[in-house]
């Protein structure tokens, strides 16, 4: 069977809520809960589309009591609710988006969108399906953020700043205070260039990558077209991005795993650990905690920040003071927080499974 959504829910319209500080209900924006408001609009569970700006067309349920704000659209299906969720994400609301300055969606939009349907029993059985589908993925992301947060808690634990002699938690049978190093004690610069075009591959840092290639990360690659300047990395290399943000406050230490060789702008600092007196895992998991974070703002001058860029030089970066143990113990942490990242791997792909399951069900049940 086919009818029009207004036939279904006749009123499709904005929010009219407010944020109030001293509300006790929750407000929904167009991307959640944004705050709280004094009254419930809304008695039964919502569904909500971003009517305005870069989410126009995102869709959420809101779980009752709640308000909702006028940049949300508001679809009070009643028992069809769950039922018009899944149908309008098969359907995919971004093209019905309109405007390139200000994104827009509008309620007599979706009033007008032809929704298919079986009998009641079948939506029921539908939506049971996509709902524990849902579920098992919420439940899977408050595992990894879990682990996350386990893996963190344990680098805070394990590293040591240069103040420190030694960190709060050991392992078992390691006693010894840990040394006092620079970074070029252990480390030494990467100059290579790129001489006779040797690789084409322009790397930069991703947060949640690493070193990755830009056509795989912009798709496109945003360097200049002579690349005889930039630094020839290989595998194992370190990369300094003195670029700050809110996530990497001291900009971002990145080793080069995912490829043989890659080039990447002379703006970066470069450096390989030597083998003999750093572990190279432990290297790469130590930059990831923030026990170094001390060293790069003492040396930052204030004020100087320009463009998103530390005010930092290369002599002054490699004089940074580290406290490191001594390579059996260095490897024995690595091994550690490894474990817990390759955990974090396994259960990454567990979400990724259900991610692509419940796409192709939504494909395949809908029509």
């Amino acid at each position: 069977m086919e009818t029009e959504l207004q036939d279904i829910v006749p009123n499709i319209c904005s929010g009219k809520d407010r944020i109030s500080n001293s509300g006790e209900v929750a407000l929904y924006g167009s991307t959640g809960v944004i705050g709280r408001t004094n009254s419930a609009s809304y008695k039964e569970n919502i569904v909500l589309v971003a009517r305005v700006g870069a989410n126009a067309g995102q869709m959420q349920i809101g779980n009752a009591p709640c308000g909702v704000t006028d940049n949300t659209l508001v679809i009070d299906a009643k028992e069809w609710n769950y039922y018009i969720y899944y149908f309008l994400q098969h359907y995919n609301l971004n093209r019905l988006v309109f405007g390139s300055g200000q994104p827009l969606i509008t309620g007599g939009m979706l009033k007008r969108i032809k929704v298919r349907y079986g009998c009641k029993a079948e939506r029921n059985n539908i939506t049971r399906l996509l709902c524990l589908i849902d579920e098992r993925i919420a439940t899977q992301n408050k595992i990894i953020e879990a682990l996350k947060l386990l893996r963190d808690a344990i680098s805070d634990a394990m590293f040591c700043s240069p103040k420190q002699s030694a960190p709060r938690k050991r392992i078992k049978g390691f006693y010894t205070d840990w040394q006092k190093v620079h970074l070029n004690d252990i480390c030494s610069r990467v100059t290579r260039k790129n001489t006779n075009g040797r690789c084409y591959s322009v790397l930069t840092i991703a947060a949640q990558y690493g070193l990755v290639s830009q056509l795989e990360f912009f798709n496109k690659s945003v360097a200049s077209e002579n690349l005889e300047g930039y630094y020839l990395l290989q595998k194992g290399d370190f990369a300094y991005n003195k670029s700050y943000s809110s996530e990497y406050t001291c900009g971002a230490v990145k080793r080069l795993d995912r490829y043989e060789e890659g080039v990447l702008s002379p703006l970066y600092i470069c450096f390989r650990p030597d083998p003999s007196k750093v572990d190279s895992d432990y290297l790469a998991y130590y930059f990831e905690s923030k026990k170094w974070h001390r060293e790069i703002m003492d040396i930052s001058v204030e004020g100087a920040r320009n463009h998103g860029l530390l005010n930092i030089s290369v002599i002054d970066y490699f004089n940074t003071i580290h406290r490191i143990p001594n390579i059996e113990e260095q490897r024995a942490i690595a091994k550690v927080i490894k474990t817990i990242i390759h955990k974090m791997s396994s259960e990454q792909t567990i979400l990724d499974c259900y991610v692509k399951q419940r796409t192709f069900l939504l494909q395949q049940m809908f029509i």
